[in-house]
């Protein structure tokens, strides 16, 4: 369906990028890759600990390059970290594939986030949770609404349904696209595009 394509995964954190990654890519047959993992695993620190010591900006900059070293590989599904989509470089790693926002309701990512304190950028404990999810998404849902599919996950779906409905927009977009192209082939031989000298 996707010809080796990578899959990536945006949205915000608690939206079960993860989960759903490592569903989607036993599905579609491919390698599953998280890059705050592979950050720690590179790094040998926790994300919590990179954000303590070194600050967000070099985290982000951390992010930007796992994302281009996993870019050029094929047959990936990779979750990515909420905030990949506020440096405009890292869209031009993401573009070589396929882009799908996990858009999850802010109430849902509050009661998925009340008791993690595993996630720097929700230290602040003065800070009212849902506000601080609510400003972030804010920050950027515009950044999320330029992927290629949006699948906004409802209360009751398990990971599994999500996955699914995943595949179902994955596999619609495909046919779309093929049809564009045959029609597009076809007047083209009605009337074929001619360069004029």
């Amino acid at each position: 369906m996707l010809k080796g394509v990578n899959l990536y995964l945006i949205g915000m954190m608690g939206a079960g990028k993860t989960t759903i990654g490592r569903l989607l890519a036993q599905h579609l047959s491919y390698r599953f890759f998280d890059t705050d993992a592979v950050i720690e695993q590179a790094a040998t620190q926790t994300i919590t600990q990179i954000f303590a010591e070194s600050g967000e900006a070099a985290f982000r900059q951390l992010e930007t390059q796992v994302l281009a070293q996993l870019s050029p590989y094929t047959q990936l599904v990779i979750a990515t970290g909420g905030g990949i989509v506020l440096k405009r470089e890292n869209w031009s790693y993401l573009r070589h594939g396929v882009v799908v926002w996990l858009d999850v309701p802010i109430e849902q990512l509050h009661q998925r986030l009340q008791q993690d304190t595993s996630r720097p950028i929700l230290q602040d404990q003065k800070a009212n949770l849902k506000e601080k999810l609510q400003a972030l998404s804010d920050q950027r849902q515009s950044l999320y609404a330029q992927a290629d599919l949006r699948i906004t996950v409802m209360p009751d779906e398990s990971a599994t349904q999500v996955a699914a409905r995943v595949m179902d927009a994955i596999a619609q977009k495909c046919q779309e696209k093929s049809q564009i192209n045959e029609r597009l082939r076809l007047m083209n031989q009605e009337t074929p595009y001619q360069i004029e000298p």
